[in-house]
């Protein structure tokens, strides 16, 4: 019977496309997970991989025999997990990606009574600005907002993410404040241009009777982060249009105010996302858990909700 190793790295090789790739996933050596696959094709008595100095590609009988177990891998090795621990309590490395301002600010204070609580819980956080594709790159669980919800993938909403425009005092200092949204359009903008799709973002605010209207913002400054809006903003630069969450602190320090109060835009939800699975792994179980309940202890979806002002 083929050892679970063999069976990952020929799985993580696969989805990855080079054993150099996998054995970063892995924690590896490339002369291991190299050695785990020569081993699994031996004991197959099949070549699962057609090898060139440039790449490494599925034969058909690799692409078959991929299809058919990976899947199921996840499968088992969560069922090794639970049954190795004779107690259940939630145990290994816990892959989770998370924005930088959002999981900073919000989710990070959350980890120090987690781990007291689960000590055998080995936390490995990414935080980066973009969403992770949750099963090819590894990951437990994804927290953000505007991931594809892929075949596997489940969404648990925690709040709404609703963008709001802000400026520090100083700037709006002797400025007229704006009391709607076309109004924007006279004062210094700070706007974010996508890496994706490489054009500014610009966006359509509403109101909780149901009007809305553009807001329309100079591109005075462009940045391509939302941390470096947020600081644009706190230095005077100018409006920045940004999530609730990320300025939340600021706006209650008076370190920056609120602009057209009661219109908002809506870019969805602030989810955290999980690969759905028959045997959830308990780290990832109960990761899922704490954060929730946190979100509902502290009510911070209302406190997130730019349609309440």
């Amino acid at each position: 019977m083929e050892t679970l190793a063999n069976l990952e790295s020929f799985v993580r090789s696969a989805e990855l496309g080079s054993f150099s790739a996998a054995a970063r996933r892995l924690a590896l050596t490339p002369a291991a997970v190299s050695r785990n696959v020569a081993m699994l094709e031996r004991n197959l008595g099949v070549r699962l991989f057609q090898r060139s100095t440039r790449k490494l590609t599925l034969t058909e009988t690799g692409e078959a025999f991929h299809l058919s177990i990976a899947e199921n891998l996840a499968e088992l090795k969560d069922a090794i997990a639970a049954a190795a621990s004779s107690d259940s309590e939630p145990a290994g490395v816990l892959r989770v990606s998370l924005p930088p301002t959002f999981g900073m600010l919000h989710i990070l204070p959350l980890l120090p009574a987690f781990i007291a609580r689960y000590p055998r819980v080995q936390p490995e956080w990414h935080f980066e600005s973009r969403p992770a594709d949750i099963i090819a790159e590894g990951y437990d669980a994804a927290i953000g907002g505007g991931f594809d919800l892929a075949p596997g993938i489940v969404a648990r909403s925690l709040a709404p993410a609703h963008i709001i425009a802000v400026a520090s005092p100083a700037y709006m200092k002797g400025r007229r404040i704006p009391d709607r949204p076309e109004h924007l359009g006279e004062l210094d903008g700070i706007v974010m241009r996508s890496l994706q799709s490489g054009r500014t973002r610009h966006w359509a605010m509403r109101n909780v009777r149901g009007e809305e209207m553009p807001a329309p913002l100079r591109e005075t400054v462009v940045f391509n982060d939302p941390a470096a809006m947020r600081q644009g903003a706190l230095l005077g630069l100018g409006v920045a249009m940004l999530a609730v969450p990320d300025v939340v602190a600021d706006l209650e320090a008076g370190a920056l105010v609120r602009l057209v109060p009661r219109w908002y835009a809506d870019a969805g939800a602030i989810s955290i996302y999980f690969a759905s699975r028959t045997l959830l792994p308990a780290k990832t179980r109960v990761f899922v858990d704490w954060v929730a309940d946190a979100f509902r202890t502290a009510r911070l979806a209302e406190r997130f909700a730019g349609s309440l002002g």
